[in-house]
């Protein structure tokens, strides 16, 4: 299964700790045989209300494949630390494919739907007008 997990850090937190923390999850990670896919720190954002009366937090983005003992042990590693303020786990579902229809086909469609709506105008004018009084 595919995850995607994203965590933020206290902002009082330096950068050498923020890719530490980030190293002890990857690890954790490895040591229950998933694979991490990606890592990127995305940096200190605003919040947009006061989490922990904390205005800002550095976030980490991870796309990793395991099993849910993985996610499990890494969302307990994230309960206990007290420098993660928030964190929140995601299932990547496969992403269903549509072909899209060609442009040929796209123009058949078209030209069909406008002469459709051309009968349709055609047959309104050809239509005696009939005149109901607002009382009936």
């Amino acid at each position: 299964m595919n995850y995607e997990i994203t965590f933020i850090v206290s902002p009082d937190l330096p950068t050498e700790k923020v890719e530490e923390l980030t190293a002890k999850v990857a690890k954790i990670i490895e040591d229950l045989k998933g694979t991490v896919k990606t890592i990127q720190q995305l940096g200190k954002k605003r919040f947009a209300y006061p989490i922990n009366k904390l205005r800002e937090g550095s976030y980490v983005y991870i796309e990793l494949s395991g099993d849910g003992e993985t996610v499990n042990a890494v969302e307990s590693f994230f309960k206990f630390n007290d420098s993660i303020i928030r964190f929140l786990t995601v299932k990547v579902e496969k992403k269903k494919v549509i072909a899209k229809p060609t442009v040929k086909a796209e123009s058949q469609v078209e030209a069909t739907e406008v002469e459709k709506l051309q009968q349709a105008t055609e047959v309104k004018q050809n239509e005696p007008a009939t005149e109901q009084s607002p009382l009936t």
